[in-house]
């Protein structure tokens, strides 16, 4: 594979699913670690991506959020507005962190009123510009990678909330094997989340769908709403529809 055909591959893991791990683009580019490393160097020199231990990051998942380094942008707009209908005034709702969350955060209407417990201090902040909205930052161990807080102190504080709803993104979801990721420690806390949740909404753009990592969060059936760009008869959520999830 050319470098050019390389950096490509790259870029569209990170656009995906916000950050890469060297390990995994080895395997999956069948290069050695070195070529990755000069890979990810020379990205970061193109200023496209922030390069971290063990991997990269996406510019947008920076704490300097800018909207304009958002991949996808339009899609999560319409993502976003389309969750908005799920909160009500009086909720108690857990929200995770990422892009489309943030989206989501600015679209809400301005007079709601809810409370919110989130483990993105990003998330956090945007929270805090509506009135009628009390903001609970779960604290715990930081992720510079994800920009979340996770761990054992994290999942203890989620075990003891009973939120009406769940909201978070997700790098890859799939019909048959459900919700996964890469990350241990954050497929650790998205399990809680979801146990403490009475319903949960998954919020992805339509390039995540049909897509399967290494590490397994939940079955399908344990997702209350799906929630992408794409309108519900779409041909790609075909395979959704079949299954015991609401599509919006």
């Amino acid at each position: 594979m050319l470098k050019k055909e390389r950096h490509d591959f790259i870029m569209r893991q990170i656009n995906l699913h916000n950050r890469v791990l060297t390990s995994d683009l080895v395997q999956l580019l069948t290069v050695s670690e070195d070529t990755i490393r000069r890979d990810l160097q020379e990205l970061v020199e193109d200023g496209l991506l922030f390069k971290v231990h063990g991997g990269a990051l996406s510019k947008s998942y920076h704490s300097s959020f800018d909207d304009s380094t958002v991949y996808a942008r339009d899609s999560k707009i319409i993502i976003a507005k389309k969750a908005t209908i799920l909160v009500k005034d009086g909720m108690v709702v857990l929200i995770g962190g990422g892009t489309t969350i943030l989206e989501f955060v600015k679209q809400l209407p301005q007079n709601i009123e809810a409370t919110f417990f989130t483990i993105s201090p990003l998330v956090a902040v945007e929270l805090s510009k509506y009135n009628n909205v009390e903001v609970i930052l779960i604290g715990g161990l930081f992720s510079k990678n994800s920009q979340i807080t996770y761990g054992g102190h994290v999942i203890n504080q989620l075990s003891e909330i009973k939120a009406d709803l769940c909201l978070m993104g997700t790098s890859a979801i799939h019909p048959e094997e459900g919700l996964t990721d890469t990350d241990w420690e954050i497929n650790q806390l998205k399990k809680a989340m979801i146990a403490c949740s009475k319903n949960t909404a998954v919020l992805c753009i339509s390039e995540k769908l049909d897509i399967t990592l290494r590490l397994k969060v939940c079955s399908i059936e344990n997702i209350s709403y799906l929630i992408t760009e794409l309108n519900k008869q779409d041909q790609l959520l075909n395979a959704y529809n079949t299954k015991e999830i609401n599509i919006l």
